[in-house]
C-alpha cells in the first residue's frame, strides 16, 4: 500500500496528504498541536508530492483568505474637488499593487496621486483619478467597469494567483520581437509579414538605447485568423530573426511565436529589461534636464530600501515604475505619489520579496538604472503622426516603407484594427538626427494622403527652412523595392 502511494505522488498521496494538511491547519493549531499530523505522514511522501501539496495548501488558504475578506472598492466623487478617489482594500499579494493600477492604466485614467499601505496581510490603496481631459470620473458605465474590476465579483481577486495580465489570443498570432534598432527596422519586418500575407492587427514599437521590442498581433490572409501552418510560422520566425540580427551580428535578437501574449505593455518592458537596455551605451551623451532624478537610499531603523523619483510627469508614469519593481522582485509597502503638476514625485518604501532591505551599492545602482530605462522607454521622442484609413493587408508595409524613402525613422508605434479600420499613431525622427523638413512631412502626407495621416500635438521638431536631408535621397534609391528578398535577408541568422 506505501509503495503504491509513492510510486503515484501526485495522485492518492497528494490528496491523502492535503486532506490532512487542512484538518491539522484548522483543528489542530487551535490548539497549539499544529504540525503533528504533518510530520507523521511527511515519511511516506516523496519531495516532490511534499512541494506540490504545499502549493495546493498555500493556493487554498490564500483563497480562503479571499473569500473571507474579499476586494472592496470605494469611489467616492464628492469628497476631492478636483478628482474622483478610488479606494482599494484587499488581502495582500505580490503584484496586486500592478494589478490594480493596470486596471485604471488600461481605461487611460490619468493618476493625480496615490498613497500605497501593504504592511502585513492586507493591502490598502487611495487614487485620485481624472479622465483625460482632467475632469472628474462621471461616466456610470465606467464607474460600473471600475466597481466589477476590482471588486470582489470580478476576475481580480481569482487573478492574483496567475501572472498579472494575461490574455488569450483567439483570433491572431502574438509576435514578440527584440532586436538592435536602426533606421527602417518596421519597415523591414512589415514587409516580411506582408510578403508571407499576413495582417497586423495590433501592434506596439518602443525603442530605448539602442534597442527595439515589439509585439505584434497578425492574422493568416488566407483565414482570418491564427496562423497554424508550422512551415510558414517556421518560415516567419527565420526571416524575422535575420532582419533583426543583420544590423548587429554581436547583439542577441529574438523572435518568439505564440496563440498568446501577456499584458502587452508589461510585456515590452519585460522584453527590454532582460534584454539590458538600462545599460548605457559607451560614450552616451545624456540630456542631465531630461533625464530623470532617481535615488535609492536604505531606512535601516525600519528595514525599507526608500526610492524617490522626480521627472516629468507623462501618462502611465506610475504604471511603468510599479511594473519594474514588481519584474525585479522588489514589493511596495508604501508609497506616496504626486502628479498634480508637471513634475511627478514618486516615493516607494521597498522590500525584496524575501523581506530584505537592498544589501549592496550594486544592487542600488541597479534598480536606479532600471527605473530611469521604465521612465525613459515611454517618453515619445519625435514627431507624432496619426494614420486613419480602411485597413488591409500590407498597410503597415507601404506606410513605413514610405517613412523609410524619405528619411524618418520609427521611434515608437501603436497599431491598432477595429471594425475594419486602422487607427496608428507613430513618433517619428529624422534619420540623420536633424530636425525633420516640414517639406519631408508634407511630401510624405500628400503620398499616403493629407486627409489620412495628420501631425499631432507639437510641432516644435519641425524645420521650417526649406533643405534637404542628407539622408533622403539615399534611403529613396536604396528602399523602394517592397520585398526584401533581393537584398539577402532570407538567409537565417538564427
Amino acid at each position: 500500500m506505501i509503495g503504491q502511494l509513492i510510486s503515484t505522488p501526485l495522485k492518492l498521496s497528494s490528496l491523502f496528504l492535503y486532506l490532512f494538511y487542512i484538518l491539522d491547519f484548522h483543528v489542530f493549531s487551535l490548539i497549539g498541536n499544529a504540525d503533528s499530523l504533518w510530520f507523521f505522514f511527511l515519511p511516506f511522501v516523496s519531495k516532490a508530492t511534499v512541494s506540490y501539496s504545499q502549493n495546493i495548501m498555500v493556493d487554498e488558504y490564500e483563497k480562503f483568505i479571499r473569500r473571507m475578506n474579499p476586494p472592496r472598492v470605494v469611489i467616492d466623487n464628492e469628497s476631492c474637488k478636483s478628482a474622483t478617489i478610488i479606494k482599494v482594500d484587499s488581502a495582500n499579494k505580490h503584484g496586486i499593487l500592478l494589478e490594480v493600477v493596470q486596471v485604471l492604466t488600461d481605461l487611460n485614467l490619468v493618476i493625480t496621486k496615490a498613497y500605497i499601505t501593504s504592511d502585513g496581510g492586507w493591502f490598502m490603496d487611495v487614487f485620485n483619478v481624472t479622465n483625460q481631459e482632467g475632469k472628474k470620473i462621471t461616466d456610470e458605465a465606467m464607474l460600473d467597469y471600475i466597481m466589477k474590476s476590482l471588486g470582489p465579483d470580478s476576475s481580480f481577486a481569482s487573478s492574483m494567483r496567475r501572472s498579472v495580465g494575461v490574455t488569450t489570443g483567439i483570433d491572431y498570432t502574438s509576435i514578440e520581437l527584440i532586436g538592435s534598432d536602426r533606421p527602417g527596422l518596421l519597415s523591414e519586418v512589415s514587409a516580411v509579414l506582408t510578403n508571407l500575407k499576413c495582417n497586423v492587427i495590433n501592434a506596439k514599437v518602443w525603442t530605448h538605447n539602442t534597442r527595439a521590442a515589439a509585439i505584434m498581433q497578425v492574422s493568416d490572409e488566407e483565414n482570418g485568423g491564427i496562423i497554424d501552418d508550422p512551415e510558414k510560422l517556421s518560415t516567419m520566425k527565420q526571416l524575422l530573426c535575420n532582419v533583426l540580427r543583420c544590423s548587429n551580428k554581436f547583439r542577441d535578437a529574438k523572435t518568439i511565436v505564440s496563440d498568446g501574449v501577456s499584458h502587452t505593455e508589461r510585456r515590452l518592458h519585460q522584453l527590454m529589461f532582460a534584454d539590458r537596455d538600462y545599460e548605457r551605451t559607451t560614450g552616451e551623451e545624456l540630456n542631465e534636464k531630461e533625464r530623470p532624478n532617481v535615488s535609492v537610499i536604505n531606512w535601516k531603523d525600519k528595514d525599507y530600501s526608500v526610492v524617490t523619483i522626480r521627472c516629468k510627469d507623462r501618462p502611465k508614469l506610475l504604471f511603468d515604475t510599479i511594473c519594474t519593481l514588481t519584474d525585479m522582485q522588489y514589493v511596495v509597502f508604501h508609497g506616496n505619489v504626486d502628479a498634480e503638476g508637471p513634475v511627478a514625485h514618486h516615493e516607494y518604501c521597498i522590500r525584496h520579496i524575501d523581506g530584505s532591505p537592498m544589501k549592496s551599492d550594486a544592487e542600488r545602482q541597479r534598480v536606479i538604472q532600471c527605473l530611469e530605462a521604465a521612465i525613459e522607454r515611454r517618453v515619445s521622442e519625435g514627431l507624432k503622426l496619426e494614420l486613419s484609413t480602411t485597413d488591409r493587408v500590407g498597410l503597415l508595409s507601404d506606410v513605413t516603407r514610405i517613412f523609410r524613402e524619405n528619411g524618418l525613422t520609427v521611434t515608437r508605434a501603436e497599431v491598432t484594427t477595429r471594425a475594419g479600420k486602422a487607427v496608428n499613431m507613430f513618433y517619428v525622427r529624422d534619420s540623420s538626427g536633424y530636425r525633420i523638413d516640414a517639406k519631408i512631412i508634407e511630401s510624405v502626407r500628400q503620398t499616403i494622403g493629407q486627409t489620412i495621416l495628420r501631425v499631432k500635438g507639437n510641432i516644435e521638431g519641425l524645420n521650417p527652412v526649406p533643405q534637404e536631408s542628407p539622408t533622403r535621397f539615399l534611403f529613396g534609391g536604396l528602399f523602394k523595392s517592397r520585398s526584401f528578398c533581393n537584398f539577402g535577408l532570407v538567409r537565417s541568422y538564427s
